[in-house]
C-alpha cells in the first residue's frame, strides 16, 4: 500500500495506539503490504489480528512483528506496537467467495478490524484516484474471476495492474486487494461477490469504480437471495454505484444484465454476440480443445482473436476484458494480442493439462452453480468429440430450495450431452437427484455411477481412465474435488498444460 505512518492510520481508522509512543507512532511507517496471515508478513508490513474460524490473529501479533511488521491493527493489545479498535455489534459474512478466513459469524472484535480494514482500503483508494489510479469492478453469478483475469491480461500492456489473486471478492479480500495498489498502479481490478443485497454497493463505496462490468445473472447463491430477480437486484448496485463520468460494461447476451443500463447515470458499453451492440464477437468457432476463436468488432473496426481459455462461455468474459480495455484506450490489434497470451491464471478453473499417458484433465473444481456447471459440461462434451468423456461431478452450494432440481437438471444435461461416464461425488439428496436426473433422462445403466467420496472416485478413475479419455472434475469448493483432480494430473504425470492432442 501506500506509505503511511501507525498515527496517520490510527486516525483514519479511529483507534488508539497501544505499546508505542505518540512520538514513535509518528515515525514508524508501514511500506509494505498489509497481511492477515501472519506466514507473509514482510518487513514493513501491517498486520490485521483478525479471527478465524480456527484461530485468533491475535495470537500471532507477536510472531508477525518479530517477522517484520511494523505493527498491528486489532481489536485489544497484544504486547507489540498496535493500533487498537473498539469491538462493535456482531455480523455475518456478507461477500462470500473467499473460503476459510469468514466461514462463520463474525464477533464484536472481527467486526471492528474488518471495519478497520475498509476505511483504510477507502482512504487509500481516494489517494490514488486523485493520483489517476483506473478502478475497474465486475460482478456476475459466473465467471467473475475468469474476467478479472482477462482484464489484467489485456490491461497490462497500458500499465501496471493490481488484481486479486483467486477469488478475493468479499469484504476481506476485496479491501486487501486495494491495499496492494501503490502510487505507481495505473489499473486496479475488483470482484465483487454478494451472498445479501446491499454487499455489492458496501463493496464499491470502498473502491468506487469508474468502470463497472456485469457479466450474468444466474442462480449462484439462489438460496442466499430466495429469487433471481433479487440476484439481478443486487448485481445492479454495481452499475448504480458508477458516477455519470464513469462507463457501465454490459453483457447484453443477458436480458436481464442488459436491462441494467436503465439503473445506471453512467455511460453504457453493451456487449455480445449481436451487431446491435457496442463491442461484439461473430463468427464464433471452438477449436477441439474449446478454446474459442471469433472475430472481434468495435464500431467499423475488426480483428481475429484466438483465446487461450476454455469454453464458449469464454467469448462474452473476452469481450468484457476488450470493451474494459478499449475505454482504457487498448488498440483493438492490442486487445486481441492481449487475449491470444492469456491461459488461465486461477488455480482449479477451467484448467486444461494432459497427463503423460494422454489423460486430459480439466480442473475447474474451485466453484460451481447451474450456469458454470453447464458451461463446464458443453466443453468437456466438446473436446471429447472424438474420445471418452468423464464427468466427475460434486454439490453444488446454497441453491437453496431449487438444488434438487438444479442437481436433476445437471444430470439430465450430462446425458444430453453424451458423456461418456458420470460419476456423482457425494451422498446427500441433492447428488442423489443428479443421479436420478441422468438415469431418468436415457437408458443409462453403468454409465452413471454414486460414489461416497473424492476417494471412492478417484479408485474408479485409476481402475478406468484410457490414454486419450478427457476428465471433468467440477464442484463448488466446500466438496473440496480440487485435491481429486490435482492428484489425478499428479499421479499420470503431468505432459502439457495446454493440452494439446
Amino acid at each position: 500500500m501506500i506509505e503511511m505512518s501507525l498515527a496517520e492510520i490510527a486516525d483514519i481508522v479511529g483507534g488508539r495506539l497501544a505499546d508505542v509512543t505518540d512520538e514513535q507512532a509518528a515515525e514508524l511507517r508501514v511500506t509494505g503490504s498489509v497481511e492477515f496471515d501472519s506466514r507473509a508478513v514482510r518487513p514493513g508490513s501491517l498486520f490485521l489480528a483478525l479471527p478465524g474460524a480456527r484461530a485468533d490473529g491475535h495470537d500471532f501479533a507477536a510472531g508477525a512483528v518479530a517477522a517484520g511488521a511494523v505493527a498491528v491493527l486489532a481489536a485489544r493489545p497484544v504486547g507489540v506496537p498496535a493500533i487498537v479498535v473498539d469491538p462493535v455489534a456482531p455480523t455475518s459474512p456478507p461477500g462470500g467467495g473467499m473460503s476459510g478466513v469468514l466461514e462463520h459469524d463474525l464477533d464484536g472484535s472481527g467486526a471492528a478490524v474488518l471495519a478497520a480494514l475498509a476505511k483504510l482500503a477507502a482512504a487509500v483508494a481516494a489517494r490514488l484516484v486523485e493520483g489517476g489510479l483506473t478502478i475497474i469492478g465486475i460482478t456476475g453469478s459466473s465467471g467473475k474471476t475468469s474476467t478479472k483475469d482477462l482484464i489484467a491480461a489485456v490491461l497490462a500492456p497500458l500499465g501496471e495492474v493490481v488484481a486479486p489473486p483467486g477469488s478475493f471478492n468479499n469484504e476481506l479480500g476485496h479491501p486487501w486487494t486495494v491495499l496492494r495498489a501503490t502510487e505507481s498502479t495505473d489499473y486496479l481490478v475488483l470482484e465483487m461477490s454478494a451472498r445479501h443485497r446491499g454487499n455489492i454497493a458496501a463493496l464499491a463505496a470502498i473502491a468506487p469504480p469508474s468502470v463497472g462490468v456485469v457479466l450474468n445473472v444466474g442462480t449462484a447463491h439462489l438460496g442466499e437471495f430466495g429469487s433471481r430477480e433479487a440476484i439481478a437486484e443486487t448485481k445492479s448496485e454495481l452499475p448504480q454505484s458508477v458516477p455519470e463520468s464513469g462507463v457501465v460494461i454490459l453483457n447484453a447476451d443477458d436480458p436481464t444484465v442488459a436491462a441494467m443500463a436503465a439503473k445506471t447515470a453512467a455511460r453504457v458499453v453493451r456487449v455480445g454476440r449481436s451487431s446491435e451492440f457496442d463491442v461484439w464477437a461473430d463468427a464464433v468457432r471452438l477449436d477441439p480443445l474449446a478454446r474459442p476463436r471469433f472475430t472481434l468488432h468495435a464500431g467499423d473496426a475488426q480483428t481475429p482473436v484466438e483465446l487461450a481459455v476454455h469454453g464458449d462461455h469464454q467469448v462474452s468474459n473476452a469481450l468484457c476484458a476488450a470493451a474494459v480495455a478499449l475505454q482504457c484506450g487498448a488498440t483493438l490489434e492490442q486487445v486481441a494480442g492481449a487475449l491470444a497470451a492469456a491461459g488461465p491464471v486461477s488455480a482449479q478453473r477451467m484448467q486444461v493439462s494432459t497427463r503423460a499417458d494422454g489423460v486430459t484433465v480439466i480442473n475447474d473444481a474451485y466453484n460451481a452453480n447451474p450456469d458454470s456447471m453447464a458451461a463446464g459440461l458443453k466443453a468437456l462434451a466438446w473436446m471429447a468429440r472424438e474420445g471418452r468423456s468423464f464427468a466427475v461431478l460434486g454439490e453444488m452450494a446454497e441453491l437453496g430450495d431449487d438444488a434438487i432440481t438444479e442437481h436433476d437438471r445437471i444430470g439430465r444435461l450430462a446425458v444430453r450431452l453424451d458423456v461418456s461416464r458420470l460419476i456423482v461425488v457425494g451422498t446427500g439428496r441433492p447428488m442423489s437427484a443428479m443421479l436420478h436426473g441422468a438415469v431418468m433422462e436415457g437408458s443409462w445403466g453403468s454409465e452413471a455411477t454414486a460414489v461416497a467420496d473424492a476417494d471412492a472416485a478417484l479408485a474408479l478413475l485409476r481402475a478406468e481412465l484410457a490414454p486419450g479419455d478427457i476428465v471433468l472434475v467440477k464442484a463448488s469448493n466446500s466438496a473440496g474435488l480440487g485435491a481429486l483432480a490435482e492428484t489425478l494430473l499428479a499421479e499420470g504425470g503431468v505432459g502439457t498444460g495446454a493440452g494439446d492432442r
